[in-house]
């Protein structure tokens, strides 16, 4: 009985397993044959788009070659009606051509009969000049040749003394009109170059906003205003003068140097010496750039390009340095306009002219200044940068220290003496004055050990600063009492002169 169940119940198993079977594949494969005609319809849809798309693309790509071939067709037949054009032009000329051979043709069969006449009758004249000739000779009792040699002697002597009067009377003249025609110029050059007469100052004013200041620039018991004396080299002058502090100096640039030192250290607030070293190292790179931007800007107003870089240096450098009271930029860019003129009206070459006037005295501000004429000086610094060989013998021969050997030299040196003989632009005195200090600094700074040397107070003093590490404290005083000695023996100058050696001692390190 449980056998025949349990046949039942596997009988009964595989039948619904058979049958689930089949309905299983059934459904599987409808849905597989409508997943087949879906894909098979994305499929002609993507093709149909895809030959949409190709077809797009092939008239575009037709249509640009359209254009493409329309437009070549347009040039070459451009190009084709050109070349008929030019070739109907060629035969036209062609045709000219042999017209014109034909008629050259015609003129030159003229000509050779024409010249066979000439001939001739050149022939037939020549027959009766000779016959005249010789009943010329039978009459006179003289050949040929000895009448024209007597004839000859008699026309060289009225040409000889037609000649001598004529040249005589050019040449009085010349020495007239030669007089009147250089003073014309030198007039009109003068004229149309007219500068400012600049006038030098051993001085200059510092204004304050108020005399509280005055104190914070002094310091205690001085410190500040002797480091900044010491670091500029000016004797500042701090008296009763309301809201305002004196910087005297012969020197112009540390004059200016002081200037803008005082006025960023007021403005900062923080004043101490170490501070006014800082401040006064600043400035000074500052001048130094001024004085460069100056160079380049008074070659650009004049014109002069092509200069070396030092030299343009050089010419800024002018602009804090004086000549008997004028300033030596000023009188150079007169001189450099004057030249240029002047050459202009000479027929010569006038950017050379300005040249040669701007550079000519620009041995006067050299780094070193060696014991040289700043005439020579210059021109050995205008060989040294490479100036040509006209410049730099017009700037060498201004002072005729140096033989003339182009036009441009006479011309830089009348014009370097209109601008300087002109009435109040110079003064002997400031020039001299200048000078003594100079030769007071340059005399203490040839001894050993010393770094920076000031003549300060009009001269009266002169502060010389050495190295600690160079010189000692007994060794300073033999120094004061040499550089002494040697100030009374060598140079002339009124009352006497102080002489301050200075000789300070520091210790810097720093935390890290």
């Amino acid at each position: 009985m449980e056998l025949m169940y349990i046949s039942i119940s596997i009988a009964t198993f595989l039948i619904g397993g058979a049958l689930v079977w089949t309905l299983t594949r059934y459904v599987f494969k409808s849905k597989f044959e409508h997943i087949l005609k879906e894909a098979e319809k994305e499929a002609e849809t993507m093709k149909k788009n895809k030959m949409l798309e190709v077809k797009e693309k092939f008239l575009h790509l037709k249509s640009d070659l359209d254009k493409q071939v329309t437009a070549r067709n347009a040039k070459i037949q451009s190009a084709e009606a050109r070349l008929k054009q030019k070739e109907l032009t060629i035969t036209q000329r062609q045709e000219d051509l042999q017209r014109r051979n034909n008629e050259l043709e015609n003129v030159k069969d003229n000509l050779a009969a024409q010249l066979d006449l000439v001939e001739k009758k050149k022939h037939e004249l020549d027959k009766m000049h000779s016959r005249q000739v010789e009943q010329l000779e039978l009459l006179s009792g003289l050949s040929a040749e000895e009448a024209k040699d007597r004839l000859i002697e008699s026309l060289k002597e009225e040409a000889k003394s037609q000649a001598t009067s004529y040249v005589n009377e050019i040449v009085e003249e010349s020495k007239m009109t030669a007089s009147k025609e250089a003073k014309k110029i030198v007039i009109q050059t003068i004229q149309r170059v007219a500068t400012e007469t600049a006038i030098e100052n051993s001085v200059t004013v510092f204004h304050i906003e108020s005399d509280e200041i005055k104190g914070r620039i002094i310091g205690r018991e001085g410190r500040n205003i002797r480091a900044l004396e010491a670091a500029t080299g000016i004797e500042i002058v701090v008296d009763d003068t309301p809201e305002a502090i004196v910087l005297s100096g012969f020197d112009p640039i540390r004059r200016e140097v002081a200037r803008l030192a005082l006025h960023q250290l007021v403005q900062d607030g923080r004043i101490h010496p170490a501070r006014i070293e800082e401040i006064v190292a600043k400035v000074r790179k500052q001048v130094e750039e001024e004085v460069i931007e100056t160079g380049k800007r008074t070659v650009i107003d004049l014109g002069v390009h092509g200069l070396h870089p030092e030299l343009v240096r050089l010419i800024g450098k002018m602009k804090y340095r004086s000549s008997y009271g004028q300033n030596l930029l000023q009188h150079a860019r007169e001189t450099a306009n004057l030249c240029a003129i002047m050459a202009s009206e000479l027929g010569l070459n006038p950017k050379k002219a300005k040249r040669a006037g701007l550079l000519h005295d620009i041995g006067k501000v050299p780094d070193d200044e060696p014991e040289l004429p700043h005439a020579i000086l210059g021109m050995k610094l205008c060989e040294k940068y490479k100036e040509k060989p006209d410049i730099c013998n017009a700037v060498g021969a201004h002072h005729d220290e140096t033989e003339m050997q182009t036009l441009l030299a006479p011309i830089v040196q009348v014009c370097d003496a209109i601008s300087g003989a002109r009435p109040g632009a110079r003064r002997e005195i400031v020039e001299a004055y200048i000078k003594r200090l100079n030769d007071l600094e340059q005399l203490a700074l040839a001894y050993p050990g010393v770094m920076k040397t000031y003549a300060i107070q009009a001269g009266r003093e002169l502060r010389v600063i050495v190295g600690a590490d160079k010189i000692d404290d007994k060794a300073t005083e033999n120094l004061s009492n040499e550089i002494a000695k040697k100030i009374q023996d060598e140079m002339t100058y009124p009352g006497q002169v102080k002489i301050t050696v200075i000789r300070e001692t520091r210790s810097v390190s720093y935390a890290k």
